[in-house]
């Protein structure tokens, strides 16, 4: 099974804490979606496997009429083997769903709503420069749930000022909707974003990482007592709920991204599309599909594998790691994870590991410690 990443480049306006790529100016929309379009078709020679998750990132495509992002998906159902279970998740800034745009979006064949609503706190908002406001969040919500069973929010914790009282209030009123997925992520400091600037100018001053972990344990406590399963670190569900889309990155499946900055993985490849407007569209008018190609090694393989591994549910194998590549990597994961194992970050179970709670707020950082750098 594959899926098909669809990266729309463009947004209202910049949010404070995002490096993805985007354009604030739509001058080249139209050249852009028939480019993207044209990308859509020439990849699907070269893709055998039946496609099972369609998704819509970006960027902003919620911005996008409703007909513009429903030809992406037919022309997809027409050039490629699709799943008859296919998931199909939209990505939304909640100001561009308006109860019409909602009934629009519904008789297309999308089946999943992911909605950024990052807080419920206005003073959170302002300061991530947001385009909507905690009310068109609540709006939006209601009115999604009139057409939609298979919602997602997203949530940021760790923000400036906030405390455990403002992010117990977000989760209490993500639960107040009963949605059946949520993804909360810790605000993380990305290179080259105003947020960056703001806090080396020392107008934004960090939380503190002890009270971000009190939030992080917060909501795993508060979600596990209501039955949603964290499946992923930053993604918890209802059981039948998982996104199949995030569920495929992180169990290593193939996938085809679209558009510019898009990745793509073929299960021992990664290549990328030029994060450039412009040079996209050329690039593709010369047929030109990607911009840098790279080939992973066994070692690298070994790294993404334990990387990916960490953040979920299902853990690391130890008799995948022997199967897939070798005694050797086996060996050292034993050796590097031993102190893990010993310090309660890691638990193992017959072959298999897993970090605890303690253990996922520092995954990254375990990861990197039971990386291969040389064989």
């Amino acid at each position: 099974m594959s899926g098909i990443y669809i990266h729309i480049p463009f947004c209202k306006q910049a949010c404070h804490y995002c490096n993805f790529h985007f354009s604030t100016s739509l001058n080249n929309r139209d050249s852009i979606i028939k480019s993207m379009l044209r990308e859509i078709e020439v990849k699907s020679a070269q893709c055998h496997d039946v496609i099972e998750t369609i998704y819509f990132g970006g960027g902003t495509p919620s911005l996008l009429e409703v007909k513009e992002i429903d030809n992406f998906i037919q022309l997809i159902i027409d050039k490629y083997k699709t799943s008859s279970n296919l998931e199909i998740t939209l990505e939304a800034n909640p100001d561009d769903l308006k109860l019409s745009k909602l009934k629009e979006i519904a008789s297309t064949m999308i089946n999943r709503l992911s909605i950024g609503v990052q807080s419920f706190d206005d003073r959170e908002l302002k300061m991530m420069n947001r385009s909507h406001k905690s009310e068109d969040s609540k709006k939006c919500i209601d009115n999604a749930t009139l057409f939609f069973e298979n919602i997602s929010i997203d949530l940021i914790y760790g923000m400036p000022e906030s405390n455990i009282k403002s992010w117990d209030n977000n989760l209490n009123l993500f639960l107040d909707w009963n949605l059946n997925h949520v993804s909360a992520y810790a605000l993380t400091v990305e290179p080259n974003t105003a947020l960056e600037n703001y806090i080396k100018k020392e107008l934004i001053i960090p939380l503190d990482e002890e009270i971000v972990l009190e939030q992080f344990n917060l909501m795993n406590d508060k979600l596990k007592e209501f039955n949603y399963i964290n499946y992923e670190l930053s993604s918890f569900a209802k059981d039948g709920y998982f996104s199949k889309n995030n569920t495929a990155y992180w169990l290593g499946k193939k996938f085809i991204g679209i558009g510019p900055s898009a990745h793509s993985f073929d299960g021992t490849s990664r290549s990328w599309n030029i994060s450039n407007n412009a040079l996209y569209i050329n690039d593709i008018s010369k047929n030109k599909m990607f911009h840098q190609k790279e080939k992973l090694t066994l070692k690298d393989q070994y790294n993404e594998y334990v990387m990916t591994g960490l953040r979920t549910m299902w853990g690391i194998s130890l008799d995948y790691i022997e199967e897939k590549f070798g005694q050797k990597f086996k060996l050292h994961f034993l050796n590097k994870s031993k102190k893990f194992v010993d310090s309660d970050l890691i638990v193992s179970h017959e072959s298999h590991f897993k970090t605890t709670q303690k253990g996922k707020f520092l995954s990254d950082g375990i990861a990197s410690e039971l990386f291969l750098v040389n064989l």
